[in-house]
């Protein structure tokens, strides 16, 4: 069935004013409002809400109460506005990789060594702690180097993936003001993240560093990066 231009147009002109979808949005996290609620929230005047509670009658409908709540279409809208934040996120780090200087080496490992000391810190707590509940375990975690290298490397890779693949920043480089983007431009994710970390296991890190060195591409520092299609671009310039 065609789809009538007309009627996407109109919808998409309805949500392209912000006071509009902050409307959306508020109802959508508070369940419903009412016309004082709306006025407090958004600090307009009475008529300027009222045109623009006129103007999103398709997506909103009022209860017996008289407070306004979204309607089934309002649901739907809110969902696409989340959608358009994403994809306006991804072209805003899209932005920011092309414009925004690459990491240099000396930050990179920097902020390296500060989740390293993180992490450190971490295992020997871990490694205390047992002490205090069962001697046998912290004897046995305090003499076996390979146990404490072991739980050091998988929470290095475990805590580096889920902050970078969150938002591209471990507390090294929100520290030092360095972020990972995808070369791509697209918005950075946890494979990418898992990726991009397996050349930071301990191991794997010295030739990590001499298989990017070689690329001879400021963007690869590490081989890993280039593998997973990611580089580090620092947010103060």
């Amino acid at each position: 069935m065609a789809v009538n231009q007309e009627s996407v147009s109109k919808v998409l002109s309805v949500l392209s004013h912000p006071l509009r979808r902050d409307i959306l949005l508020h109802l959508s996290n508070n369940g419903e409002a009412s016309f004082t609620d709306l006025l407090n929230f958004l600090k307009v005047d009475t008529g300027k809400l009222s045109f623009h509670l006129r103007a999103l009658s398709p997506f909103i409908e009022q209860t017996p109460s008289g407070k306004y709540k979204l309607s089934r279409a309002g649901e739907s809208a809110v969902r696409i506005i989340h959608d358009v934040e994403d994809w306006a996120e991804v072209a805003d780090v899209q932005g920011k990789a092309s414009s925004l200087p690459l990491a240099s080496f000396q930050k990179r490992a920097v902020a390296f060594l500060i989740d390293l000391g993180l992490i450190l810190a971490i295992t020997i707590t871990i490694s205390i702690i047992p002490s205090l509940i069962a001697p046998d375990i912290a004897t046995f975690l305090t003499n076996s180097i390979g146990t404490s290298l072991f739980i050091t490397i998988g929470l290095l890779w475990l805590y580096s993936t889920l902050l970078e693949g969150f938002n591209g920043q471990s507390i090294g480089k929100r520290i030092l003001g360095l972020k990972v983007v995808r070369t791509d431009g697209k918005k950075m994710s946890y494979d990418h993240a898992a990726v991009r970390n397996f050349g930071k296991v301990l191991p794997l890190l010295p030739f990590d560093l001499l298989l990017g060195w070689r690329i001879k591409n400021p963007a690869f520092l590490r081989y890993f990066d280039k593998f997973a299609g990611t580089t580090v671009i620092n947010l103060r310039i």
